[in-house]
């Protein structure tokens, strides 16, 4: 099935800049008048974003949508792995979770997904002028070639073009190239028309004599050297971004807690880049600072976590911190361990029925249901008045008192979120609720902060999608890139 107009983003291992590339090509290629959409097969991560139709894809492509400028749909992400154990995880096909499996089960339930993943590549090709596809790890995992839907396997049966990405930082750029390379199959090399270098530093002319010797070696052309794009804020996909400019006279600790199965901590990227917010992600208590605000994210398997949570101690710092006056915030499953219960009646996340007992901070308790709970929203704070957008990904739903004083009116007069009596304690279903600009200044003000510096989120993260589009602009002309998508030079 011949793909007209999609190019693949591959990379040589991950972390390699798969993910950020796309967005840079999504946003370069729309500034230029092309119609774009991202796309990738199958991807594994615990940050998830919620469609307009009620469908769960991965946060990266939702941030590529972005960098794009359309609306995030299902078909951009037909396969999304959630872990919730070492060795298994809830698969999500096209927006909704069809159950947990292992890793061995899955790869031999691959094939059945592949004409799900095809389906949707061929819709999106059908509505944009282009496509560009992200690869997953890495394609010379040999031992995973078999049955692959994520990187050649799908190349091969979109019969579409490769490009492939190594970080130069890393150290071994050539040495992951040419091995990369050489695990391919004939077939799947002819599909490789070009390599990009990613995040180099210093004098080009100093890396000119490898990249020589490489495009005489294999006859493939290196594209770009893309550069060390200082302080640039992409989203993650998956790994927690520990990088933060503070202002030193002025601000608050905030710590969130680090369990294993945190999810969407995406949530605390608006924190972390705050002037006023001193960020610490913790996954012990011995490596979290006296805090003003500690923040309990959300988890892929919340029993467990609360169990984690309370064998490393965290129950006890958690209730120092309130008898000194300190501010607790849960989002999604760190709401629900803040109540008095949570019971998986039909095993959802674990191996059998199960029932834990929480922090007992607010007066509700939690039961987790088969049918996750898949929405935007919007509505208004009912302390500031503040209009706010969120979302939310979760399977429990939660009664009990302190849902009589709740946080925000959603669109129907929906009430939602709880609060303890004194009004230290904070609890929502509701992701990305702190990139309301209004909504985060109350919160900031409401854990201690005195003066506030104006921060909009949502405005700088597209400043700095074209950031990266103009950085990677430079290196990579536009007509290069529409060459290598067979688009009309005029278009």
């Amino acid at each position: 099935m011949k793909s007209p107009n999609t190019l693949m983003v591959q990379g040589t291992t991950s972390d390699a800049g798969k993910s950020v590339l796309v967005a840079a090509l999504c946003r370069i290629l729309v500034r230029h008048g092309v119609q774009v959409a991202p796309f990738k097969p199958q991807n594994m991560a615990l940050n998830s974003a919620v469609t307009a139709q009620g469908g769960e894809i991965g946060r990266a492509q939702a941030v590529q949508a972005e960098a794009a400028k359309i609306p995030p749909h299902v078909d951009m992400n037909p396969v999304l792995l959630k872990p919730n154990s070492d060795i298994g995880a809830q698969v999500i096909l096209l927006g909704k979770s069809i159950g947990n499996i292992d890793a061995f089960d899955y790869h031999q339930y691959k094939p059945k997904m592949l004409g799900h993943v095809l389906a949707a590549h061929q819709r999106l090709t059908e509505q944009y002028q282009a496509v560009i596809v992200e690869g997953a790890g890495s394609p010379a995992e040999i031992n995973l070639r078999d049955r692959d839907i994520a990187n050649m396997g799908f190349a091969e049966e979109a019969d579409c073009p490769v490009i492939i990405v190594a970080d130069i930082d890393k150290g071994g750029v050539f040495a992951h190239l040419v091995g990369t390379y050489d695990l391919l199959s004939p077939t799947e090399q002819k599909r490789v028309k070009g390599f990009i270098i990613n995040k180099f530093r210093g004098d080009i002319s100093l890396l000119q004599p490898g990249i020589d010797w490489l495009e005489a070696r294999l006859g493939i052309p290196v594209l770009a050297t893309i550069p060390y794009i200082q302080n640039l804020h992409i989203e993650a996909e998956d790994a927690i971004d520990f990088s933060q400019t503070l202002d030193q006279k002025n601000h608050i600790k905030v710590t969130v807690i680090v369990y294993p199965r945190i999810s969407n901590h995406t949530d605390f990227d608006v924190l972390r880049l705050h002037p006023n917010v001193e960020l610490t992600f913790a996954r012990t208590p011995n490596e979290a600072p006296h805090s003003d605000l500690i923040i309990l994210p959300g988890s892929k398997n919340v029993q467990a976590d609360l169990a984690w949570l309370k064998q490393q101690g965290w129950q006890s710092v958690i209730h120092q911190h309130l008898r000194y006056g300190g501010k607790v915030l849960g989002i999604c499953g760190g709401y629900q361990m803040l109540g008095q219960s949570i019971s998986d009646p039909h095993a959802l996340e674990s191996a059998q029925a199960t029932q834990s007992q929480g922090l007992g901070l607010l007066a509700m308790t939690t039961e987790l249901q088969s049918e996750k709970t898949l929405t935007n929203v919007s509505g208004i704070c009912q302390s500031s008045k503040a209009p706010i957008k969120g979302y939310e990904i979760h399977l429990g739903v939660s009664l009990g008192e302190a849902l009589s004083r709740p946080l925000f009116t959603l669109n129907d007069d929906i009430a939602e979120g709880a609060q303890s009596d004194d009004g230290q304690i904070k609890g929502t279903y509701l992701h990305g609720i702190l990139d309301n600009q209004a909504l985060l200044e109350s919160w900031l003000s409401w854990a201690g902060l005195k003066q506030i510096t104006p921060f909009d989120y949502p405005a700088f993260r597209d400043q700095q999608l074209d950031y990266l589009a103009d950085e990677v602009e430079k290196v990579w002309p536009i007509e290069q890139i529409k060459r290598l998508l067979k688009l009309d030079s005029t278009q």
